[in-house]
């Protein structure tokens, strides 16, 4: 049987991660000299209080963190794919990779998203229902491969705060630095967060998200689409009514964002996540 790892970052909703015994690896998130594994020893209500306070940093598992759970996974005899957040941005591929290398009898693939959040989500769903259906190894890195190239994510963060001081955001700074109170539409491109385009208000800035969705997969075509936000519930779930009537939905979810992703874009942050089936 093949099982699927992932990181804290993937933003599958927690009930899913049972139905298909998903093993999640946690972020680290340090705030001053107090590091705390995500999901496991710092909820979302302690997060965004101690980051009024503070502005935390993350870092990436450690290979020992991946060599326990792949470690078990491989003695109960299991095949292992292992898929991560976008190494453009965070070390986590790496280090799986590292820990990989120091289990040379598993049998162990692991798998760059080029993506973050239910971008990576989707693609961790369709691997654990293809290992489910009992597909092999091969043919799940094909089906994974064709899913990452039809992947669009489009974000747009409430405040500027959190992007200009994190250092994780590609050429975003320079651009960020100049925009005062402009609402920058925020892509995820090959694995690589880029302002893509410039709106003056929240309220448009929305409206381009769906905008740029149905350019993207068409309003027709059946497709896969996620909401991630942070701390945005009201105007989620209206898009979440929105995105119903507007395209041809075949599994929609509506998840917070990782608390380890809202470290570099804030509380308010909102994206759409998409795919064509």
């Amino acid at each position: 049987m093949i099982k699927v790892v992932t990181d804290s970052t993937a933003d599958v909703p927690q009930e899913l991660l049972e139905r298909y015994d998903i093993r999640v690896v946690p972020i680290n998130i340090q705030f001053g000299q107090e590091t705390y594994q995500e999901g496991i020893d710092i909820d979302r209500p302690t997060f965004f209080r101690k980051l009024e306070e503070a502005m935390p940093t993350t870092s990436q598992p450690s290979p020992g963190q991946f060599v326990e759970v792949y470690r078990q996974l491989a003695e109960e005899g299991h095949s292992i794919i292992s898929l991560h957040v976008t190494s453009k941005h965070s070390g986590t591929y790496q280090s799986a990779l590292l820990a990989k290398s120091m289990l040379p009898e598993a049998d162990i693939e692991v798998f760059d998203t080029l993506s973050i959040s239910m971008g990576t989500g989707y693609q961790v769903l369709a691997a654990a229902r293809a290992a489910e259906e009992g597909r092999s190894m091969g043919e799940i890195l094909r089906l994974l491969e064709g899913i990452r190239s039809r992947m669009h994510l489009y974000l747009t963060p409430a405040t500027l705060k959190y992007l200009q001081k994190s250092g994780r955001v590609g050429k975003l700074a320079g651009v960020l630095a100049s925009l005062l109170s402009i609402k920058p539409i925020i892509e995820v491109e090959d694995g690589l967060l880029e302002v893509s385009e410039k709106v003056r208000t929240r309220g448009k800035a929305l409206d381009r998200l769906v905008e740029l969705t149905a350019q993207a997969v068409g309003t027709t075509e059946l497709v896969k689409l996620a909401i991630s936000h942070a701390e945005a519930h009201e105007e989620a779930e209206a898009l979440r009514a929105r995105l119903e009537e507007t395209f041809n939905c075949d599994e929609m979810h509506v998840v917070d964002l990782a608390c380890s992703l809202t470290v570099h874009g804030g509380p308010g942050i909102i994206g759409i996540i998409s795919y064509k089936v």
